[in-house]
C-alpha cells in the first residue's frame, strides 16, 4: 500500500469519525428538544385550572364575600384598598393577549405580589398557590413593584420643600410629641439580601450578613416623608446621610424650613431642626441626645424628650416590617430590584398611613394616663436591624452644641412636661 493510499484512508476515517459525532450531537439535541417541549404549560398551571383552583380566583374571592377580615390578613389591606390598586395600577401593568396564550390579568399580577410584600413567601411557595410559572413569578414582581412607586411616589412620599407645607408637621411634634421646631425623626435599618456576585465585602455589615441600608425621615404621625435605599451594607449611618440629597438640602437651606423663630417668648430666636442618634453630628439642622456618662439631670430630661420625639421612626420601621414581611427575609433579587421592592413597601405603608390612619394604632408604641409606654405588637416579634455607628470623624458644630444648650434650658424651664422628672427618676 503506498503513500496515497494510506491518507486516502486516513481522510475517510476522520470523515466517518466526524459524521458519527455530528449524528451524536443531533441525536442529543433532538432528545434535549423533545425533554423541553413536553409541555408548553403544565397542565395544572394552565388558565382553567387557576380559574378553578388558584388562590386569586378561588380563595380570594371566597374571603371577600365570606371573611374580610381574612382577606385583610392574607393581603395585609383592605379589599377596598386592593381594588384601588387594582384600578390605579392595572394600566400599567396590562399586557395583551397573543396566539400562544392569554395574558395574565392585573389583578392577579397584583395579588401574587402584594402576597409576597405581606407574607415573604419564596416564589415555588406562590408557584403552588396562585398557579403561576415560578420563572413568571419572577418577572411579575419586579414589574408590579416599580409600577405601584410610578403610579404613587410622587403622591404619598413627599418630602415638604416650603414653609407653609413643613408647619403641620412641626405641629405634632409640638402638640404630641412636645418637641418645638423639630420637623422630622432620622434614622437607617438594614435590609438582607443574598451576597451579589462579584461584589466582594461590599454589602457585608457589621452584623455579620449582606444588606441593603434603608435610611428615611419620617414625620410625627409614622410616615415616610424621605428615603433612601442606595447605601451598601458595609456603610454606617453618618456615611450615608453625609452623601445624601437630604443633608445637601439643610445645609443649603433649600429644604424649605421656617425662618427662625423662638421656641418661647423667653428664648432667642433658633433654626428648626430633625431628630437623629448618636450616629449623626450635631448641627443645627440636626438635633441629638448628648452621648456622654454621668449626664447632669437637665442633660437627662433633654435627652428623654428628644428620644421621646425620636420614638416615631423606630415605630415606623417597625409597623414597616411587621405588615410587609418580606423585609425581614433574606431577599434574593439583584440589589436594584430590592431597592424597588423596598420602596414600594414605602409607598404602601404610607398609602395606608392616609387611607386609614387608625389602622397601625395597635402595632405601634402608645402612652397611658401617666406617660409610661406601652410597648407596641411590633416589638414583640422579628425587627430590622439598625446600621452601625461608628465614632469619630462626624464632630457636631459649636452652634449646633451652642443650639442644643438652648433646647435643653427649655425643656427644664419653660417647656417642662409634668412627668418628665418621673420618667428619669424610674
Amino acid at each position: 500500500m503506498d503513500t496515497l493510499d494510506v491518507v486516502a484512508l486516513l481522510q475517510m476515517a476522520i470523515l466517518q469519525q466526524d459524521l458519527l459525532e455530528r449524528n451524536v450531537d443531533e441525536a442529543a439535541k433532538i432528545k434535549r428538544r423533545r425533554r423541553l417541549r413536553r409541555y408548553q404549560t403544565r397542565p395544572w398551571l394552565s388558565e382553567e385550572r387557576r380559574r378553578l383552583y388558584g388562590h386569586y380566583a378561588r380563595l380570594m374571592d371566597e374571603l371577600r364575600v365570606e371573611d374580610p377580615q381574612s382577606f385583610y390578613n392574607y393581603l395585609r389591606m383592605e379589599p377596598a384598598m386592593f381594588d384601588e390598586l387594582v384600578q390605579r395600577v392595572g394600566p400599567r401593568i396590562h399586557k395583551h393577549d397573543t396566539k400562544m396564550r392569554k395574558a395574565l390579568s392585573p389583578g392577579l399580577k397584583l395579588a401574587i405580589t402584594v402576597r409576597f410584600l405581606a407574607s415573604g413567601d419564596k416564589y415555588p411557595s406562590l408557584m403552588y398557590s396562585f398557579r403561576v410559572a415560578r420563572n413568571t413569578i419572577s418577572v411579575i414582581i419586579p414589574e408590579v413593584c416599580q409600577a405601584i412607586v410610578e403610579e404613587y411616589k410622587d403622591e404619598v412620599i413627599t418630602c415638604p420643600t416650603s414653609p407653609e407645607e413643613w408647619t403641620p408637621i412641626e405641629e405634632v411634634f409640638r402638640n404630641r410629641w412636645n418637641v418645638p421646631h423639630a420637623m422630622g425623626a432620622l434614622d437607617g435599618k438594614h435590609v438582607a439580601i443574598r451576597k451579589p456576585a462579584k461584589s466582594g465585602s461590599l454589602y457585608y455589615n457589621y452584623k455579620g450578613f449582606f444588606s441593603v441600608v434603608h435610611m428615611a425621615l419620617v414625620d410625627g404621625d409614622y410616615k415616610f416623608l424621605w428615603v433612601d435605599i442606595s447605601g451598601y451594607g458595609s456603610m454606617s449611618d453618618a456615611q450615608i446621610f453625609n452623601d445624601s440629597e437630604l443633608k445637601e438640602c439643610l445645609e443649603d437651606k433649600s429644604i424649605g424650613f421656617p425662618v427662625l423663630s423662638p421656641i418661647s417668648e423667653h428664648d432667642e430666636a433658633m433654626p428648626y431642626f430633625i431628630l437623629g442618634d448618636d450616629a449623626f453630628g450635631i448641627r443645627t439642622f440636626l438635633m441629638k441626645p448628648y452621648g456622654q456618662r454621668n449626664l447632669q439631670r437637665d442633660e437627662r430630661i433633654y435627652n428623654y424628650r428628644i428620644s421621646r420625639g425620636r420614638r416615631v421612626v423606630e415605630n415606623a420601621f417597625g409597623i414597616l416590617a411587621q405588615r410587609w414581611q418580606v423585609l425581614l427575609t433574606t431577599m434574593q433579587p439583584r440589589p436594584s430590584i430590592v431597592q424597588d421592592i423596598v420602596e414600594c413597601c414605602v409607598c404602601l405603608h404610607n398609602l395606608m398611613r392616609i387611607r386609614y390612619p387608625t389602622l397601625h394604632n395597635g402595632i405601634a408604641d402608645e402612652e397611658d394616663d401617666q406617660h409610661n409606654v406601652v410597648p407596641g405588637a411590633w416589638k414583640q416579634l422579628a425587627q430590622l436591624e439598625d446600621v452601625q455607628h461608628v465614632a469619630g470623624g462626624n464632630r457636631g458644630t459649636k452652634a449646633g452644641k451652642r443650639q442644643r444648650e438652648i433646647l435643653k434650658h427649655y425643656f427644664n424651664v419653660a417647656g417642662a412636661v409634668p412627668w418628665q422628672n418621673r420618667m428619669i427618676d424610674g
